[in-house]
């Protein structure tokens, strides 16, 4: 935390500590210097995190610190043992005054009417690396990794060398905790404050961190942050940040994950570093939605209830052609086909068209994706044709590209999971792309979407909404096996939390909406919803039994739309539509 320490003044001069109960001497604190001290405003960025703390009050306790820290250095351990005590201090006003009884047990005055303290020693020079960030407690916002090193967490221990302390490393910031009471902030710490002693080691302060305490203040802060940048307060909202890392610290489990990510999100926001958008990082999305794949049931739930829909429209028909909109690694297709080669009366004859970005390495990925799709339609005897396009968005697509056939000679599906949202940030995308398909005249058009409202005009609503959102599936991925593929899928959705925030105009892609909103667009486009029958609702629950025996996991149904959500929070919406009679 950046602050400026008052100079200090020497032994006639001093700062009164509003609300202080110290004792020091009169001739430090006079009447008259008390009558003259200017009336401070509150320390703005503690204010914002819950204290009412000003700033002269930091500086002093920081000013008390360094001189104990320098004088038990020239004290032998066994003459600090008569400063053990049980109190608990809580606010700054009281932590001053036991630094400065410390400061007075340790150097006792040696005259009477004189100050002890500045007779035996000099007024030490400050180390301002504290507050300014010169050193190790600087708290970091490097985009990327926007937490503080957990490495220099530690206990001093006095020794009679004055300046080789011994470092008693703690055994980590999540196991540093406390009773949930009333905490003091030093320095960016927020912690109780308490005074321990054992039979082989000299007492010394020790700082505790209340995790549940802090998680309540890293929300805060989150939200502080968030607030400054939309307010255009970058100077706050860069304190915020480094405040946000380093309480995320102290937590354990989703929350830490997810405030490191989107702590990383304001940080590159703050700092104007865009995240990549390129062909490289559309290949390493993909790669890492077949970990997400792996890890838990979203995936596997927009695949199912799609494919069920799909097969249940193509029903009695002998040539059928699925247009894929998000076809990366093909993994939704298998089961499909598997499906029709066991389908009374023998299989359809298979079209399928898949189109995807391009690859990075310019490499024709969705060519090899067909390849192995070939194979096992012959291994299932189903009669298969395949045709790739590589395409930078859907709104370049044009039906004319698609080699349509007639529709009573073969029946279409269109199917997109987790693809129009991204059409949103684009001016006249989504009306583009509902306009091919109504060319293509498909028996039934598949989405899955995820079910929120990221795409509002206001930033704070905006954060506050994802932040619940990913907060929910982070929790949901705690249940899942510690594996690599948990850790990518992690990184998966960090990925979309740092387009959300960082990003706007054309750059932000992640632009959900719900499935009120997108009932209006369809609606509006000259589609009706086509109802998802209750096959889909039974093998959504048989998977589901699948991830964890379906522990939290919760499937309902929304106006003949499927839901997928954690405990009470719906997350991904499966619907299906149809065109109007009408149009």
């Amino acid at each position: 935390m950046k602050r400026d320490l008052h100079q200090f003044q020497g032994p006639n001069h001093g700062t009164s500590i509003p609300g202080s109960s110290s004792t020091s001497s009169p001739a430090v604190f006079g009447k008259d210097k008390m009558m003259m001290v200017k009336e401070e405003e509150d320390d703005e960025l503690l204010g914002v995190l819950g204290y009412k703390v000003r700033s002269s009050e930091m500086a002093e306790v920081a000013l008390k610190l360094e001189q104990l820290e320098t004088m038990m250095g020239n004290v032998q351990e066994d003459g600090l043992a008569h400063l053990a005590t049980d109190t608990v201090h809580y606010n700054p006003a009281e932590l001053y005054s036991w630094l400065d009884n410390m400061l007075s047990e340790l150097n006792p005055p040696v005259a009477s009417g004189s100050n002890g303290l500045n007779q035996i020693l000099p007024s030490p020079e400050i180390n301002n690396s504290f507050f300014t960030g010169g050193g190790d407690y600087d708290l970091k916002a490097i985009p990327g990794n926007a937490i503080c090193q957990r490495s220099n967490q530690f206990a001093v221990d006095s020794s009679s060398n004055q300046y080789n302390k011994r470092l008693k490393p703690c055994s980590s910031p999540d196991s540093m905790v406390t009773s949930p009471s009333p905490a003091v902030q030093v320095g960016g710490v927020v912690g109780t404050t308490v005074t321990t002693t054992t039979a082989s080691e000299s007492t010394r302060p020790v700082i505790l961190v209340d995790s549940q305490d802090n998680g309540v203040r890293l929300v805060h802060a989150l939200m502080a942050c968030a607030e400054a940048v939309q307010n255009s307060n970058l100077t706050l909202a860069e304190a915020l940040v480094k405040q946000i890392g380093f309480l995320a610290v102290s937590q354990a489990g989703a929350m830490r994950k997810v405030a490191t990510y989107f702590a990383e999100a304001l940080a590159r926001r703050i700092y104007r570093l865009s995240p990549p958008q390129t062909q490289i990082d559309h290949s390493l999305s993909d790669t890492l939605q077949m970990h997400f794949y792996e890890t838990c049931p979203y995936l596997k739930f927009a695949h199912f209830t799609a494919n069920q829909a799909i097969l249940e429209a193509f029903e009695g028909k002998k040539r059928v052609h699925v247009i894929d909109f998000s076809m990366s690694q093909g993994l939704q297709w298998p089961a499909l086909m598997q499906a029709l080669a066991l389908r009374e009366g023998g299989p359809p004859s298979f079209r399928l068209t898949g189109i995807g970005p391009p690859a990075a390495d310019n490499s024709d990925h969705l060519h090899e994706v067909g390849c192995k799709l070939a194979q096992l339609a012959e291994a299932i005897h189903v009669e298969f044709e395949y045709r790739g396009f590589v395409a930078n968005s859907l709104a370049d697509l044009d039906a004319s590209m698609l080699e349509l056939r007639p529709s009573e000679t073969e029946s279409v599906a269109v199917n997109s999971v987790f693809e129009l949202h991204k059409l949103l940030g684009r001016p006249g995308g989504i009306e583009k792309v509902f306009g091919v398909v109504k060319q293509i005249k498909p028996v039934i058009f598949t989405v899955v979407e995820q079910e929120s409202s990221h795409n509002g005009p206001v930033f704070l609503d905006r954060f506050t909404e994802s932040l619940h959102y990913y907060s929910t599936l982070f929790d949901s991925l705690e249940g899942a096996p510690s594996s690599q593929d948990k850790v990518m899928s992690e990184v998966y959705l960090g990925k979309q939390i740092c387009n959300l925030v960082a990003c706007e105009g054309p750059d932000r892609v992640e632009r959900h909406e719900t499935l009120s909103q997108w009932t209006n667009r369809f609606g509006s486009s000259g589609f009706v919803p086509a109802h998802l029958g209750s096959n889909a609702f039974k093998q959504a629950s048989t998977l589901l039994a699948l991830f964890n025996g379906g522990e939290g996991y919760r499937v309902e149904e929304n106006n003949g739309c499927l839901m997928l959500g954690w405990h009470t929070r719906p997350l991904i919406t499966t619907s299906a539509w149809k065109l109007s009679t009408v149009h």
